[in-house]
């Protein structure tokens, strides 16, 4: 254990310490695991377009298509586009991906949608969440052999909120994440490789949203934040979080923020980039409204608010003195010059 009770996996023997400050022959790079496309940019997507523009090299895995996922701009809810919803959602994302600056694939995973009703109905036959874990993260293992990240970061176990594909990515990550050094393990995957840190985002929490909502307030602005923060005050919401039909009042983002959150261990500052983050959500123009609660709140008063993207380190191999402001504290002065190397594999 180390800093206030990160797990820290055991070293390696194949893998000694080398002398701090050591210049790498290739970028430190992260791998951002994602259930749809759009979540690359609604978490953690300023972390990844700083990142890139300091250097670092990013690749983006998206499990599915998306294909089942609502049209949630009204302006695009059209015949021609439910038609092709699955190619339409494939542009936007190579729009969203270039404005990053990221590489990203896509792992060929059917969307499971979100299902709804009392009592819910089964899952479609196929689709992502009821893959078995071994044939769903079999395209992850090769992922991360070929690009071999140094940082992965996905969805905690509940999977940021209780979507089927969310949940699944997050099963998929922590076994590709254990199982991709393992040379016995999905062999004809590609040479083994080992991640050395796997984060959680932390991407929407009272913290932030109180913040930013006492933010607006002192610049005479109105709050859009106003309800939420008066629910999560409201003694009755603090002991309902399991009653279903509380839950269902509010939209998911909302949710997300009032679950009982994990500790945040690592703040990474990056406010200079959320116009860029901005500018890739709108690239997703089947899923954001841009009149939507997305762009409610100011960039300046985000950046003056709240100028980090918050994670979880949930995993380590390396010594990690927490907090930290960086998804990388600890790589880069413990991986060998060896283990930099050029990553293989092609954006898809």
């Amino acid at each position: 254990m180390s800093g206030r009770g990160t797990p820290v996996l055991p070293a390696r023997p194949d893998r000694p310490a080398a002398t701090a400050g050591l210049r790498w022959p290739a970028p430190l790079r992260l791998m951002a695991v994602h259930a749809h496309p759009d979540d690359e940019s609604s978490k953690g997507a300023a972390t990844m377009a700083r990142h890139v523009r300091c250097g670092g090299s990013v690749m983006v895995c998206t499990l599915t298509g998306g294909e089942r996922g609502d049209i949630l701009n009204k302006a695009m809810d059209r015949p021609e586009i439910r038609a092709n919803l699955s190619r339409v959602r494939r542009a936007e994302m190579a729009r969203a991906r270039e404005i990053l600056g990221v590489r990203q694939q896509f792992l060929g995973f059917t969307d499971s949608g979100l299902p709804e009703g009392d009592p819910l109905p089964p899952l479609p036959e196929g689709c992502f969440a009821l893959q078995k874990l071994e044939d769903a993260a079999g395209p992850l293992v090769r992922a991360v052999r070929e690009f071999r990240p140094h940082v992965m970061v996905t969805y905690d176990e509940n999977g940021g909120y209780p979507h089927p594909d969310h949940v699944m990515t997050h099963q998929v990550s922590v076994e590709a994440f254990d199982a991709a050094a393992d040379p016995d393990r999905y062999p004809g995957s590609g040479e083994p490789w080992q991640p050395l840190k796997l984060y959680y985002f932390v991407s929407f929490h009272k913290a932030r949203f109180t913040a930013l909502h006492q933010e607006m307030e002192r610049r005479g602005l109105e709050s859009p934040y106003k309800e939420w923060i008066k629910r999560w005050d409201d003694e009755k919401w603090s002991k309902c979080w399991d009653d279903e039909e509380w839950v269902e009042r509010w939209d998911d983002e909302a949710r997300s923020a009032a679950r009982p959150r994990l500790e945040i261990t690592t703040r990474v500052p990056c406010a200079d980039f959320f116009a860029v983050r901005d500018q890739a959500l709108l690239a997703h123009a089947t899923q954001i409204d841009p009149g939507s609660s997305w762009f409610a709140c100011p960039i300046e008063v985000q950046q003056a608010a709240w100028p980090t993207e918050d994670y979880h380190l949930a995993r380590s191999l390396v010594d990690a003195e927490l907090p930290e402001d960086d998804l990388f504290a600890g790589v880069r002065e413990t991986l060998p010059v060896c283990a930099a190397g050029t990553p293989g594999g092609q954006a898809r």
